[in-house]
């Protein structure tokens, strides 16, 4: 079982590589009072989410700091000497999540996997997540690990709502973290979304959003900057109600942004 206590939204840092503004963005989103920012070795921007962290005005103990190991880095030795030098470009001790970022590559799962057990008994990650893996996988994992296994991240948004992996992850006690929670802005636009965000005077991202709330175990960490990061943080505001969701757990579009079978997208 996990004791990982993360809230119910996360900063989601994808694809924000510009040091100035990545740093600024982390430290906007906690001072607004976000309290789980997520980062990864395949991003290029640890630096940068240290420093937002250093410049914002909360406490360190407040936060929760997520990164991954790059798929190319997963190899045994590779994967506890690259964990160090994240560590050290978040200028931290401790990450408090450390995730497998996909399963493929270099990733071998008795050598990985026993790397992340050593990082975690070493005190240099708190709890130990896994990205991007199917329920075989998982099942295969979690025979492996000592660690539990705190989190899963992957897609997920009203539009390819992993309703298996929510369902895993909730007999085996694990949060899903859903990355992409906005469909990756395809999702802002859909018919039935935009007429439920009419419903209740709001904008599509905030339904894409109070949807994941609703849903036991997820937690969705979208990538904003700007204006973004507070109508995110506002959106808990919004309660869907039981129509709502049985109309969006009915509907027929269901559209994967994220290609399975082709991790290069964020290399």
């Amino acid at each position: 079982m996990t004791d990982l206590d993360l809230p119910a939204l996360g900063l989601g840092t994808s694809a924000n590589d510009d040091f100035e503004e990545c740093a600024e963005t982390v430290r906007t989103a906690l001072e607004t009072g976000y309290r789980h920012v997520d980062t990864a070795q395949m991003y290029d921007n640890e630096e940068a989410v240290g420093e937002g962290i250093r410049r914002a005005d909360v406490p360190r103990e407040e936060v929760v700091v997520a990164t991954k190991v790059h798929p190319d880095n997963l190899a045994y030795e590779d994967a506890k000497r690259t964990a160090r030098e994240s560590l050290e470009r978040l200028g931290l001790e401790t990450v408090d999540l450390l995730y497998v970022h996909w399963p493929i590559s270099a990733y071998d799962p008795e050598g990985t996997l026993r790397a992340m057990d050593e990082l975690h008994e070493a005190g240099l990650c708190d709890h130990v997540g896994l990205s991007n893996f199917t329920p075989d996988l998982l099942d295969e994992a979690r025979a492996i690990l000592d660690a539990p296994v705190a989190a899963h991240q992957v897609e997920c948004h009203p539009l390819f709502p992993q309703t298996e992996l929510r369902e895993y992850a909730v007999e085996h006690d694990h949060y899903l973290v859903g990355y992409s929670p906005l469909g990756r802005g395809e999702a802002l636009d859909d018919p039935l979304l935009s007429e439920i965000a009419g419903k209740h005077d709001t904008s599509t991202a905030a339904v894409c959003l109070a949807w994941a709330f609703a849903q036991e175990a997820l937690v969705p960490i979208p990538k904003a900057t700007g204006d973004h990061v507070r109508a995110n943080f506002e959106a808990q505001e919004l309660e869907l109600d039981g129509e709502d969701l049985d109309r969006i757990a009915e509907y027929d579009v269901r559209e994967r942004v994220i290609d399975p079978d082709d991790a290069a997208w964020n290399r």
